[in-house]
């Protein structure tokens, strides 16, 4: 199967981040096994979701993560001009739900994988392939995590979600975070019978946005967005509760310490009746552009186009940079089009991607993949 077949048989499975991957999942792992491939299933704590970890060539150090996300974000609400799920040629554009956030690269991978076994790999080709992306991540940590127990440390890792092929060697974090305060019901007409949860949840969100105008001011590009605020029952009762929804976008880790350390600050002065609780809802690290030499190198000589790209958008690539594994960000297709109706990647963007991996395969037998 080529890559286009490949991603209109990906494209069809439905993995909207709140429905299961594991159909696609299967799919891809009994593909792998009809080429010869045994691939470990991670699954997600309650069964219903998996990641898969492959590796083509021998068990050793040295090798290359492909990684990319199984999940796509939701159709509700799109006006599409086709099926989201049926994958629509139309003028060197294929039309499709997750065709270019990123099941195009996947296809890429996939489709490269019959012409990587009948070569003699010295360094390992691995394919992590994840789930829940779209709503924070959540799938790869435990990927990660199994593959640091069962695969030799690989030299790099590359995140192919949809860059037009240029590399990408540094985005923000993501975090967000639920923050909830508890006060005292009350009649409001003897509001000091109760105690208001609504008043230190407005002095948080005013404070986030100082910290990050602050911050702006002395050049930090960490992010503040308060999302959602939710409290009280009536005009005429003193709120018991009150809920905010917030996040921030940190450029490193240094960014994300800063921003912690402020925010404990701001609740620790919060009025001592008002109980308030706050809980992570995503984490995401940053990826910081530092000691990236080889996977840079790799990566150029693989055709993936320089200079880097400014990457608006967060990926998995901060956790493999955590867990020691240089990591950079190259795939096929536009994010302008990601999570868009008609959702689109161009057959050029696919071809430059087959040619990349061809050159995967190249570098991994030990040769010049530029040659």
């Amino acid at each position: 199967m080529d890559t286009v077949e490949l991603l209109r048989t990906l494209v069809a499975f439905d993995t909207t981040s709140h429905r299961s991957n594991l159909e696609l999942i299967r799919w891809v792992a009994g593909y792998l096994r009809a080429h010869g491939i045994e691939a470990r299933l991670v699954h997600s704590d309650d069964g219903a979701k998996a990641n898969l970890l492959a590796t083509i060539g021998p068990q050793v150090a040295g090798g290359i993560v492909l990684s990319g996300h199984t999940d796509v974000v939701p159709v509700d609400g799109q006006d599409w001009h086709s099926d989201p799920f049926t994958l629509t040629e139309r003028d060197g554009r294929f039309h499709g739900r997750g065709a270019a956030d990123m099941k195009g690269f996947i296809a890429a991978c996939l489709a490269a994988v019959p012409s990587w076994c009948g070569l003699k790999l010295q360094r390992p080709i691995h394919l992590a392939f994840s789930y829940d992306e779209e709503v924070g991540c959540f799938g790869v940590p435990r990927l990660i995590a199994d593959m640091r127990a069962h695969v030799p440390t690989p030299a790099l890792a590359i995140i192919g979600e949809p860059t037009q092929m240029r590399i990408g060697l540094a985005h923000r974090g993501f975090y967000g975070h639920r923050t909830t305060f508890r006060g005292r019901p009350a009649h409001s007409g003897d509001p000091a019978l109760g105690i208001s949860a609504i008043e230190p949840a407005a002095l948080l969100i005013a404070q986030l946005g100082r910290l990050g105008r602050t911050l702006a001011t002395r050049g930090h590009r960490t992010t503040f967005n308060v999302g959602l605020v939710h409290g009280g029952t009536a005009i005429n009762i003193v709120p018991a509760c009150c809920e905010v929804l917030w996040e921030f976008r940190p450029t490193d880790e240094a960014g994300t310490t800063l921003v912690r350390r402020e925010v404990e600050r701001m609740l620790a002065a919060v009025a001592p009746d008002v109980t308030v609780e706050t809980a992570q809802l995503a984490g995401v690290p940053a990826l910081a552009a530092g000691d990236d030499g080889l996977a840079v190198d790799v990566a150029r000589a693989l055709g993936a186009l320089w200079p880097p790209g400014e990457l608006p958008f967060g990926t998995e690539a901060g956790f493999f940079q955590q867990a020691g594994i240089p990591a950079l960000v190259c795939g096929p297709g536009a994010i302008s089009q990601a999570h868009q109706p008609d959702e689109w990647i161009a057959a050029s963007e696919l071809d430059a991607a087959d040619g990349f991996l061809r050159g995967v395969g190249t570098w991994a037998t030990g040769q010049d993949a530029t040659a």
